[in-house]
This record gives structure tokens, sequence and C-alpha cells, in this order.
């Protein structure tokens, strides 16, 4: 696959938005599609076509296919993929960008890490809004529409990936906005409890 720095980075862009969404999706997607010579990764990700990598990644999948579709328990799961998808993410745009100057390669895992960032906390913030809810439909929709997400990023991304990092650049905002709000309305509700509190006492 010949690519060029821009379009480097584009695909790490995408990439790692989808691995903050869904790590496991995303190595699998990447490694299941370019066995089947459906995609051709860049110099760097193609031992992710490794049997090994396929089938751990998926096996991890299935896990999080049902973990994250628990009520309650989906916080935690995300809690702790905290530690996992960000540095995955970080890992796959260092080893996408090997080819380039170490300058290069450095401020494209920095870029990728932020990314997956983003995508992870605006997951977990909506998960936050959502989990509270009594019926487990609205739960279970959005973490399938997030793994549907994810994987048809990594499609995107190899196939139009200034298309995929525009779209991605675009829900990243989208995100931050959302973080922002959840943020400003959680901490209006805390004031509103420690009034009443007081009142109360």
């Amino acid at each position: 696959m010949h690519v060029t720095p821009s379009s480097i980075a584009a695909i790490v862009i995408a990439l790692s938005f989808a691995a903050g969404l869904n790590v496991y999706a995303t190595v699998m997607s990447l490694g299941l599609m370019a066995r089947l010579h459906w995609v051709a990764l860049p110099p760097g990700l193609e031992s992710l076509q490794n049997p090994w990598i396929i089938g751990s990644s998926a096996l991890l999948f299935a896990g999080e296919f049902v973990a994250d579709k628990i009520p309650g328990f989906d916080l935690f799961w995300n809690a702790l993929h905290t530690f996992i998808r960000i540095p995955v993410a970080a890992l796959l745009a260092y080893a996408a960008s090997s080819h380039l100057s170490p300058e290069l390669q450095l401020l494209i895992t920095c870029i990728g890490a932020a990314f997956a960032t983003i995508a992870h906390s605006s997951k977990t913030a909506l998960r936050v809004a959502v989990t509270p809810s009594p019926e487990p439909v609205s739960n279970v929709a959005l973490s399938t529409a997030e793994d549907g997400l994810s994987m048809g990023v990594v499609w995107v991304a190899l196939h139009h990936p200034w298309i995929a990092a525009s779209t991605v650049l675009a829900l990243s905002i989208a995100g931050v906005i959302m973080m922002l709000l959840s943020f400003h309305l959680l901490r209006k509700a805390f004031h509103r409890l420690r009034n009443q509190l007081r009142e109360a006492f």
C-alpha cells in the first residue's frame, strides 16, 4: 500500500477513533479484512493479519460485545478500558507510521492517542447519561451502534482515508461539545442536590 505522510495521518485519525470506541473490533477488522484481501494495510500494520491476532481479538470482541451491553457493568468496563483502548490506539498509530521520520512518527502517534481519547471519553460520557435509564434497550442499541461504527470506520479509512478522517473530525467535535454539555448538566445537578441537602438539614 503506497501512502504519504498526510494519508497516513488521515488513516491514523480514523483508526484511532475506531479503537477508542472498540479496540478489539478495530484490530479484528483490520486483520480480517487484510487476510481476506479486502483492504491493503499500511506498512507496519501487516502483522495484524496473523491468525492468532485475529482470533484473539475476535474472542475479546465477543466478550466486549456482551459486557458492554449490561447496564451498570458497562461503566466499569469502559473505565477499565481507558488503560487499553488509548494505549493500543497509540501503538497502532506508531506502527502505521513506522516508515516515517522519528519526528513525524511521534507526532502521528500523539494525534492517534488524542483522537482515541476523544472517542473513548465521549463514549463513556454518553454511557453515564444513558445507563440510569430503566429500560436496557437504549444501552444495547447504543453499544451495537458503536460496534458497527468502529468496524465501518476501519473499512472507510483504508479505502477513503480523507472521507473517514473528515467524518471522524466532525464526530470528535460533536463528542467534545457533548462532554462539555454533560459536565455542565452534572455540575448543575450536583449544586442543586447540595442546596437541597443544606435546606433539609
